[in-house]
């Protein structure tokens, strides 16, 4: 028998009953739509984050406080708070002794408060920084100027605003000399940055910077840092370079064992591996429970082809009087059921692409550098997984159909 004769008659059968066919294979359009989203947004998220940590700049390494093993993030990255790092431990690693090849340091804090000026007011997040900062991590000043080391030892009221946060402030007036409020504390606006974009989760351009001593002791009471960032004069000492940070800072601290550190030092290389790590974790747990779906979907299918077999005694017995074997009629359900689950697929791969895209466009709009990423293998995937639950799901009503006797189906009313 040729392939084509159980194709036809499956096709045919289909149509005869559009809307139960469309209802049969929604559950499929969508799982795999649910896989393909999930998918496309796990990656472009993570693509995301590795862009703005390379965008850092290779030649640095971040420190923070709470120990971590080799493979994962230490608690302070996941919002625990940990004050066991001090600005001073900055000024020990920038000690040509200690780690010659650093050539500047930034420590950092960051909060919350209400920024006030005039009428306008905004929940605004500021962070605490070393006057180092610009060179640290390379920014531009569109106007003004950063605040000094002198400026930032003698608690100086003074701040350098992202753009976003200028004109959510002061509108479309010049900022520079302007006084506003940060927490009840009256701050002069000296510098403002360059557009500079989305970085991480964080909208760099919606930030307020202020002198790191000032942040800690006025808005903050605190004494400890966030994290530090240090430059080192080449990406080429970068692991040398981390082994004297980590060496340092443990003379600092007077641990003598490894194991008690209480400190977490990577390089970017590093940051890049965990970060993929930790991402990929997350991506994979979510495709697997957008995945379940799908179990939802193949269930519908084998309840569907049930009711098929019930309906169509009589055909399979006639067919199986005329000549058709049991093989056949395995061969027609099993197409019938692998062609409504590749084709609820091949539409869940359409809508999942298009959703994807519509929440490209949205992420990019609202500032973040978003890339549009549809691997051909989480296409390839989702076809494979739609022809298989065909396959899997359609079998046992195909062998429930392969075994209906000739006889008692022609007598079937």
């Amino acid at each position: 028998m040729k392939l084509s004769s159980p194709i036809k008659i499956s096709y045919t059968n289909l149509m005869a009953a559009k809307f139960r066919s469309f209802l049969t294979i929604l559950g499929i359009i969508i799982g795999i739509a649910s896989v393909i989203i999930v998918m496309a947004i796990g990656a472009s998220a993570q693509q995301l984050i590795l862009n703005q940590v390379s965008g850092i700049g290779s030649n640095l390494i971040g420190v923070l406080p709470g120990a971590s093993d080799s493979k994962g993030p230490p608690a302070s990255a996941l919002g625990i708070v940990v004050t066991t790092l001090k600005e001073a431990d900055l000024q020990a690693i920038l000690q040509k002794k200690n780690v010659p090849s650093a050539i500047n340091g930034c420590a950092y804090v960051s909060g919350i408060a209400a920024a006030k000026y005039k009428n306008n007011s905004n929940e605004a997040s500021f962070q605490g920084v070393s006057a180092s900062f610009p060179d640290v991590e390379s920014v531009t000043l569109k106007s003004g100027r950063f605040f000094t080391k002198e400026e930032e030892a003698g608690l100086a009221r003074v701040a350098v605003l992202g753009p976003d946060q200028a004109t959510l402030l002061f509108g479309s007036d010049d900022p520079i000399g302007k006084v506003f409020s940060l927490k009840d504390t009256n701050f002069t606006v000296i510098g403002l940055f360059e557009k500079r974009g989305a970085s991480g989760i964080t909208n760099t351009d919606n930030l307020t910077y202020i002198p790191l001593e000032t942040a800690q002791k006025i808005l903050l009471g605190i004494d400890h840092v966030n994290f530090m960032r240090i430059k080192v004069d080449s990406a080429d000492n970068m692991d040398r370079a981390t082994v004297d940070v980590e060496y340092a800072l443990r003379i600092q601290h007077r641990i003598k064992n490894k194991v008690d550190d209480d400190f977490s030092v990577r390089n970017t290389a590093q940051a890049i591996a965990t970060i993929t790590n930790i991402t990929n974790v997350l991506k994979y747990f979510l495709t697997g429970i957008a995945a379940i779906s799908l179990l939802v979907g193949g269930i519908g299918i084998m309840n569907i082809m049930l009711i098929s077999v019930n309906q169509r005694i009589r055909e399979i017995g006639l067919r199986k009087a005329v000549g058709a074997r049991s093989r056949h009629i395995i061969l027609q359900f099993l197409i019938e059921s692998i062609f409504l689950t590749l084709l609820g697929g091949i539409i869940g791969i359409i809508f999942g692409i298009l959703i994807s895209l519509l929440a490209s466009v949205i992420i990019n709009a609202l500032g973040y550098s978003w890339d549009f990423i549809i691997s051909p293998s989480s296409v390839g995937i989702a076809t494979s997984v739609s022809i298989l639950i065909g396959i899997l799901f359609g079998l046992y009503p195909a062998r429930k159909a392969s075994r209906i006797s000739p006889m008692e189906a022609l007598r079937y009313e």
